[in-house]
This record gives structure tokens, sequence and C-alpha cells, in this order.
């Protein structure tokens, strides 16, 4: 994204990944899909999970060093995925998937996260679902 960049501004200075949104939606538009923003003062229920192929997350992660850990917070990307019925947690930070459930579950999920501060959601969908706004449930 930034070739004649000495220093990629899309990418953590200390070399570690963390890297920007503008990297995921590249990365999603390679692959002919796009990225909503949801703005979490609407209610989840609003959601069209059928037309939602995924979800990532951006959240504050503790920051730490062996058994130190520091006062600060970066961010961390966490991806939510769909297979057969149950939504699963593919956070890189968890040894395995963890499964979060069905709809219900999922929606209890995002509350969650979303309710602690300087969290947002991103909902990764096919570009005629973005184009049509079909994402959202109709009011």
């Amino acid at each position: 994204l930034a070739p004649g960049a000495r220093l990629n501004p899309h990418r953590s200075v200390l070399g570690t990944g963390n890297y920007d949104i503008n990297v995921i939606v590249a990365a999603l538009q390679g692959l002919g899909l796009g990225l909503v923003w949801w703005d979490k003062r609407r209610s989840l229920e609003q959601l069209a999970l059928g037309h939602i192929l995924g979800f990532i997350l951006n959240v504050p992660s503790k920051v730490s060093l062996g058994f130190l850990t520091f006062p600060f917070h970066r961010k961390h990307w966490v991806a939510i995925r769909e297979l057969h019925g149950i939504f699963y947690n593919l956070d890189s930070k968890l040894r395995a998937p963890v499964p979060i459930g069905g709809e219900a579950e999922l929606r209890e999920f995002l509350r969650d996260v979303l309710s602690q501060g300087l969290s947002e959601l991103f909902l990764v969908v096919s570009r005629s679902v973005e184009d049509a706004g079909t994402w959202l449930r109709p009011e």
C-alpha cells in the first residue's frame, strides 16, 4: 500500500505486524469481498447474519513481556467465522478456535466485546451485499 515509503505507515513501527484497517480492506478487495464498519450504537439484532461471511473485531489487548504486564494496551485483530451453524472465535492468541455458539450466542458475544470501550466491529461481506446494503435487516 505504500511501495515508495521508507517506513510502512500501515504497520507497527516495531515491526510486530499490527497492520491497520487499510491492509485488511485491500486484502479483502483482492478476494472480491467488502468490509463494512458496524456502528455500535445500532442494535446487533439488525444484523442480517445470513448475508455476512465473517466478522473482524479490533479490540484492546494488554501488552506484556514475559511475566511483566505494561499499563497500556495496543489494538488486536480477531476474526469470527461460522461453520455448520456454529460461530468460532479465531483469535490468534488462543491455542485453537473456540466455539461461540449459534446466532443468539454470537450476538451476546459481540455485545460483550463492543461494551468494552475501544472495540470496533467490521463485517466481511460479498461485494453485492456491500453494494446493496443487505447486511442490515430491513426495518
